[in-house]
């Protein structure tokens, strides 16, 4: 099985900083796939700070989440993806799970966790016959899709199904999350809201699924699965579809903007989402530590050596840091 890296995460500037030295302000943090231009804050009522969430306002949220997917599955509101992700392995029994890989650790590291015997399968059709089998789609880090009809036939071959489309929100046109509803029992698939939002700290996220399965979610999430804050930002941004697609259209761009000073820089493209690229560097470690002594962190693979993933920059001043750092000739910084 491969090595799953329980301690390697994107967004670790600790680590980069322990290691290269400076401060937090000094740092461009390329490491995540989270959108650098988040949904702007709207003001906050004060009782969603003194007062416990009530089931009305939860109600409200999961609604602007099943409008938003377009599904008429049960959207249960979670603390972040990874908060679902924990969930999963207390569904069923302990039993054999197989995992589609290399992708995101977690899924593998919360199933052993509980029990479960995880094998990683590089071909779909191998997940077959599993108790638990998961798929991310679109995969962390290469950005490989899976149609929906293999999805949907997979999960009659398995005891359930776990579908992550936590980088999914950029292209809403191949979520499987519309063909979910309350009579599915053998499918759950995750998203985050975070990432595409720009609020990771927010920590929210929906599992969609039927109904039977949304009460387990709930009965383990407990009464209060996330904080008033999140519910009032999460239900307000969530039916906001102008920004929604402006900042499609925004991210496939800047998406191309870093393809095209990777292909200057040497790089292949391996794959990735308009949140995240993945390139094959030739040397990984080599060129996230030259990265590095220009304060931009990155985030590499230890089963791929050659592949480094980066998110977004931010601002124009970090494009064109980016492109210095990257060996670009003073005009294409300046035009990056």
């Amino acid at each position: 099985m491969q090595d799953l890296e329980p301690q390697e995460h994107g967004g670790d500037l600790d680590r980069a900083i322990a290691r290269h030295g400076g401060l937090p302000g000094d740092w461009i943090d390329l490491s995540t796939g989270i959108n650098p231009t988040p949904y702007p804050l709207p003001p906050i009522p004060e009782r969603a700070w003194n007062g416990l969430p009530t089931a009305t306002h939860l109600r409200a949220l999961e609604d602007a989440a099943r409008a938003a997917y377009r599904t008429e599955a049960e959207t249960v509101a979670v603390a972040g993806a990874q908060a679902a992700i924990q969930t999963v392995p207390r569904l069923l029994p302990s039993g054999c799970a197989r995992i589609l890989g290399p992708t995101y650790s977690e899924h593998a590291i919360a199933l052993e966790a509980a029990g479960w015997t995880v094998d990683i399968r590089g071909d779909l059709q191998d997940l077959a016959g599993a108790d638990i089998a998961v798929v991310v789609n679109p995969n962390n880090p290469d950005g490989q899709w899976q149609s929906a009809s293999s999805l949907t036939a997979l999960s009659e071959t398995v005891g359930l199904l776990i579908v992550d489309e936590s980088f999914c929100d950029p292209t809403p046109n191949r979520s499987i999350v519309p063909m979910v509803t309350q009579g599915t029992d053998r499918l759950v698939v995750l998203r985050s809201f975070g990432k595409f939002y720009g609020l990771a700290g927010l920590r929210l996220g929906f599992a969609a699924t039927g109904s039977a399965l949304a009460s387990m979610f709930r009965a383990i999430g407990g009464p209060w699965p996330v904080s008033g804050p999140a519910i009032e930002v999460g239900r307000i941004a969530l039916a906001d579809t102008d920004w929604r697609r402006a900042t499609c259209l925004r991210l496939d761009g800047s998406a191309a903007r870093l393809d095209a000073l990777a292909f200057v820089a040497g790089w292949s493209l391996v794959g990735g989402t308009s949140l995240f690229r993945t390139y094959d560097t030739g040397d990984a470690a080599a060129v996230q530590d030259r990265l590095a002594s220009h304060r931009i962190w990155t985030r590499r693979f230890s089963y791929a050596p050659a592949w480094l993933r980066l998110g977004l920059p931010a601002r124009e001043s970090d494009w064109r840091r980016l492109a210095f750092a990257l060996g670009c000739d003073r005009e294409t910084a300046t035009r990056a």
